[in-house]
C-alpha cells in the first residue's frame, strides 16, 4: 500500500516532511533503549508486590501492573508458609476474601511442564519431583511463571485477577493458604465494532430441539463421562396405553431412545413397572443413581435389563435424596424431616438425625455440610457430614412459603442458593444472606457449571390464567455464581407451567448446552449457548492513488461462525452490498471515481449482528510541485552549477551559476566566492579564497534539502560542520555532514561527533539518510574530496 503521508519528489518516491523524519528519528533512538514489540500494548516498568496471609505468610510477585496480555514471565517467592499443607501458586479470578479463587489462567497443571501454575508440597511429599516442588526451609518457595491475560476458563482482561496461593486439591474448602496479589495486564487497541439490536460479544441461549422419546420427564441428568442423557420418567396422561415409566437413555445429540427400564424391585422384592422421581448422581463410566417412587433407592446403566434397586422398609415416602458421604456407595434420604444414610445394597441404616422440620436438602461433600430446609417454616439446618449431627439453625424468613421450594449448593463456592415462590435467595458458605433474586414466576430447578461460573435457573409459570401476570410460560436465565448478577436475557419456554409437574435442568461442562425437561407436554429442552459477533479485527481509512491496490480486512468470533459481508457507501447513509464480498478480505483496485467511499464488514448469526465501523478511501492523483529540468541535490555541488531542490531551492529549481552569491539558492555553495549561499540553505562559509571551512551541511531556516548532505566539500580548510546554521534542516541538524580536513562537530554545540551521549541519535539520522535517492556529487578545491556522504 502506498504511504500517502508524504509528499512526492519528480522521480515518484515519496520523500519524507521534516516533522515526519524527526519522529522517526526520535523512535528510532528510543529503540536502542528498550525493545517493545511492534503493534502491541506499550508495558509499564517493572511494578513488584507483595501480599500477606492470615497466618502471616508472605507472597511476593516481580511484576504486577502492564503485564504482556501474549504472555511474560513472572517470579513468585513465598515464605512462612505451612510447610505441611500443599498449595498452588498460579494467577486466579480473585472472588474476594474467604472466596476460593477461581478459575486460574492456564487451568490445572497435570504435567508438571505448563509453567502456568505450580505445586509446592511437603517434604517428603509423594508427588514431588516433576509433577511439584518441595517447599524449603521456612516453608519457602522460588518459582517463574509464565503467564498470559486469557484461557480457556478465564479473561483477566474482563475480570479482576490476581497471583495467588491456596491449599491444594486435598483441601479445597482450607482458605487458611490464600495470599492474593492484583495484577493487571496492558490493554491493547480494541478493533471496532457496533452491535445491530444487541451488544457485540453477547451471550443468549437458543432452543434447538425437542426430545419427545422420554414420556413425560421428571428429571434430568447429563453423565459427566458418557456423556449420555439420562431422563427420569413418568406416564403421560394423553398416552394412557403406553407405559412410559421409568429410566431413559438419550442421545443427547439428537434425543434417539438408546435404552428404556421400567422394571424396578417393589416393596416385596419383586420387578414390577416404575417411575424414575429424581437423580442422586451419576456412576463412574456410565450409568446413574435414583430414586423411584414411593420408597426404592435404584441404579442402572445402559445395556442393563432392569433397574436394581432395594426398598426402604422403615419409614416414610422418600421427599429428597443426595449423595451420602461415610461410604462411596451410601445415600442420603429425607422422610419427612428425618435424614438417614443408607446402605443401597441392603437398604439398612448406616446412621439418622431428626430434625424439628423440613423435607428438602442440598449435600456440600467439599465443605462437609448438608443444608436441610424448612420452607413453610422459613428455616434452614446445617449438619455436620462426619458425624451427621446438627451444627447450626438459621432464620430465613424470606423463603417462608407453603411451596416446595428448591435447594442447591454452588459447588464452587459452597453458596446456598434457596429458592421459593419468585424469590431466590443466596447464602454464603456461612449461611450469611449475600443476594436476593426475585421474578414473577416461581424458581423450580437450579444447576450450576464449574468452569463457566454461572448458575442455571429454571423458572416455571403457575398455570392458573385467571392470576394477574400468568402466562403458561417458563424460562431460562443465567447469573454469575461470583456478583449474582444476570449474565443472559431470560429464555421463554412457552407452555412450561408448573400444573403438571416440576421442570429439571441439566448443563454441559462448560455451559455451551442446556437441557430443560417440560413435563406438562412430555418433552425435554435442548438449548444451545449462542454469541453475538465480536470483530476482533477492523479496517483502517486508506488513502492511494489511482490504479493502486486496496485491501481492507475483517474479524469477528461468534458462536456459531458468524457469516460476512462487505458493503459499500457513497454518502455513509445508504449502504449495499459488495457482491460476492464474504471474505476476510476486501481487494480491488482504486479507481478516482471510488474517491470518498465508505467500507464496512458485516458479520450475523443466530445472535445477532455487528458491523465495522466505517472506515473511508481516499483516491487522489500525484500532485507534481517541480518545474526545474535537473532535481537538485542536497546541499549543492561544490561549484553550484547544480539546479536548486525543491525544498528551499530557487523558483521552483532554476539553475543558477556559482557566483559570488554562492550558487543557488536551494544550497549550493561557490568554489571561490565571497559570500555565502543561497538564501535557503547555502553553505554559511562557502569559502573565500579556496573555501578555508569546506561549506557547512545546514543553512538558516533550512529544510529536507537545504541541510544537505554536508555541504560542498570546498578548499582546504579544517573540513565541514556537522549542522550548520541556526534552525536548519533536518540532516544538519540530526548530524551527518562533511569531513574535509578535521573532525566535524555537532551544530553549534561543539559536541565532537559521535559522541557517547549521541551515538543513538547519531546511528538514527545516518540510517533516515540512507533512505534518499542514490546521488553523486563533485568538487573542485585543491584538497577537497568527495561531498557529504559520497552517495545517499
Amino acid at each position: 500500500m502506498t504511504d500517502n503521508s508524504s509528499p512526492r519528489s519528480r522521480d515518484g518516491r515519496r520523500r519524507r516532511t521534516p516533522a515526519l523524519i524527526a519522529s522517526t528519528a526520535l523512535g528510532s533512538a528510543a529503540v536502542l533503549a528498550v525493545s517493545i514489540g511492534a503493534g502491541g500494548p506499550v508495558l509499564a516498568a517493572d511494578t513488584p508486590g507483595t501480599g500477606t496471609g492470615s497466618g502471616g505468610q508472605k507472597l511476593s510477585a516481580s511484576v504486577t501492573k502492564d503485564l504482556n496480555p501474549a504472555g511474560q514471565t513472572i517470579r513468585i517467592t513465598g515464605k512462612d508458609y505451612d510447610e505441611t499443607k500443599g498449595v498452588y501458586v498460579a494467577v486466579c479470578k480473585d472472588n474476594g476474601p474467604g472466596r476460593a479463587p477461581s478459575p486460574c489462567v492456564g487451568g490445572v497443571d497435570m504435567t508438571g511442564g505448563s509453567k502456568s501454575s505450580a505445586w509446592i508440597v511437603p517434604k517428603g511429599d509423594s508427588h514431588a519431583g516433576e509433577l511439584a516442588t518441595a517447599f524449603g526451609p521456612g516453608g519457602t518457595f522460588d518459582v517463574e511463571l509464565q503467564i498470559e491475560a486469557k484461557s480457556t476458563t478465564v479473561d483477566c482482561a474482563e475480570v479482576a485477577c490476581s497471583v495467588v496461593t491456596r491449599v491444594d486439591h486435598r483441601g479445597l474448602g482450607d482458605r487458611s493458604q490464600d495470599v492474593r496479589i492484583p495484577v493487571t495486564f496492558a490493554a491493547g487497541p480494541p478493533p471496532g465494532g457496533e452491535g445491530v439490536g444487541v451488544p457485540p460479544g453477547t451471550v443468549s441461549y437458543h432452543r434447538t430441539a425437542e426430545f419427545t422419546t422420554a414420556g413425560k420427564p421428571l428429571d434430568v441428568l447429563l453423565h459427566p463421562e458418557s456423556k449420555k442423557l439420562y431422563v427420569g420418567s413418568d406416564n403421560l396422561a394423553d398416552t394412557a396405553d403406553i407405559d412410559e415409566r421409568g429410566l431413559y437413555v438419550l442421545d443427547p445429540e439428537d434425543g434417539k431412545a438408546l435404552a428404556h427400564l421400567n422394571q424396578a424391585p417393589g416393596n416385596l422384592g419383586t420387578p414390577r413397572a416404575s417411575s424414575v422421581s429424581r437423580f442422586i448422581g451419576p456412576l463412574a463410566g456410565d450409568g446413574a443413581r435414583f430414586q423411584y417412587p414411593l420408597r426404592g433407592i435404584g441404579s442402572a446403566k445402559q445395556g442393563d435389563t432392569a433397574m436394581r434397586g432395594v426398598w426402604l422398609a422403615a419409614g416414610g415416602t422418600v421427599h429428597d435424596v443426595g449423595p451420602g458421604t461415610s461410604t462411596p456407595t451410601a445415600v442420603l434420604v429425607a422422610q419427612g424431616s428425618k435424614l438417614s444414610e443408607i446402605d443401597p445394597k441392603d437398604g439398612a441404616t448406616l446412621r439418622s438425625l431428626t430434625l424439628e422440620s423440613g423435607s428438602r436438602f442440598a449435600v456440600d461433600t467439599a465443605r462437609g455440610s448438608v443444608w436441610f430446609a424448612d420452607f413453610p417454616g422459613g428455616k434452614l439446618y446445617r449438619v455436620d457430614t462426619a458425624t451427621l449431627t446438627l451444627k447450626d439453625t438459621i432464620d430465613v424468613p424470606d423463603i417462608a412459603s407453603d411451596a416446595t421450594g428448591v435447594i442447591e449448593v454452588d459447588p464452587e463456592s459452597g453458596a446456598v442458593w434457596l429458592g421459593t415462590g419468585g424469590t431466590i435467595l443466596v447464602l454464603g458458605p456461612d449461611g450469611k444472606p449475600v443476594k436476593k433474586i426475585t421474578d414473577s414466576d416461581q424458581a423450580i430447578a437450579v444447576a450450576f457449571d464449574k468452569s463457566s461460573r454461572q448458575a442455571f435457573v429454571v423458572r416455571q409459570d403457575r398455570g392458573d390464567l385467571n392470576e394477574p401476570g400468568n402466562d403458561n410460560n417458563g424460562s431460562l436465565t443465567t447469573y454469575d455464581t461470583t456478583d449474582h448478577t444476570r449474565t443472559t436475557e431470560p429464555v421463554s419456554l412457552p407452555g412450561n407451567h408448573g400444573q403438571v409437574g416440576a421442570a429439571a435442568v441439566t448443563v454441559e461442562a462448560g455451559g455451551a448446552v442446556v437441557y430443560v425437561t417440560h413435563p406438562a407436554e412430555g418433552k425435554v429442552l435442548k438449548l444451545v449457548r449462542r454469541v453475538s459477533p465480536k470483530v476482533t479485527e477492523a479496517p483502517a481509512d486508506v488513502s492511494v492513488e489511482p490504479g493502486e491496490n486496496v485491501t481492507f480486512t475483517a474479524r469477528a468470533e461468534g458462536t456459531p461462525e458468524p457469516a460476512r459481508r462487505w458493503q459499500v457507501s457513497t454518502d455513509g447513509t445508504t449502504w449495499k452490498d459488495v457482491e460476492g464480498a464474504t471474505s476476510a478480505t476486501l481487494a480491488f483496485t482504486a479507481e478516482l471515481a471510488q474517491n470518498g467511499h465508505k467500507y464496512r464488514a458485516e458479520f450475523k448469526n443466530d445472535a445477532g449482528t455487528t458491523r465495522t465501523y466505517p472506515v473511508t478511501l481516499t483516491v487522489e492523483e500525484e500532485q507534481d510541485t517541480t518545474t526545474g529540468t535537473t532535481t537538485g541535490t542536497d546541499g549543492g555541488s561544490t561549484d553550484g552549477s547544480t539546479d536548486g531542490g525543491t525544498d528551499g531551492g530557487s523558483t521552483e529549481g532554476g539553475t543558477t551559476d556559482g557566483g559570488t552569491d554562492g550558487g543557488s539558492t536551494d544550497g549550493g555553495s561557490t568554489d571561490g566566492g565571497s559570500d555565502s549561499g543561497g538564501a535557503d540553505g547555502g553553505g554559511s562559509a562557502g569559502g573565500s579564497a579556496g573555501g578555508s571551512a569546506g561549506g557547512s551541511a545546514g543553512g538558516s531556516a533550512g529544510g529536507w534539502d537545504n541541510g544537505g548532505t554536508g555541504g560542498s566539500t570546498g578548499g582546504s580548510g579544517s573540513g565541514g560542520s556537522v549542522g550548520g546554521g541556526s534552525a536548519g534542516g533536518f540532516t544538519g541538524s540530526g548530524g551527518v555532514g562533511t569531513t574535509g580536513g578535521g573532525g566535524g562537530v555537532l551544530a553549534s554545540t561543539g559536541t565532537t561527533v559521535l559522541s557517547a551521549a549521541a551515538a543513538a541519535a547519531a546511528l538514527t539520522a545516518a540510517g533516515a539518510v540512507l533512505v534518499r535517492r542514490r546521488r553523486t556529487a563533485t568538487a573542485n578545491g585543491p584538497d577537497s574530496g568527495t561531498s557529504g556522504p559520497a552517495s545517499v
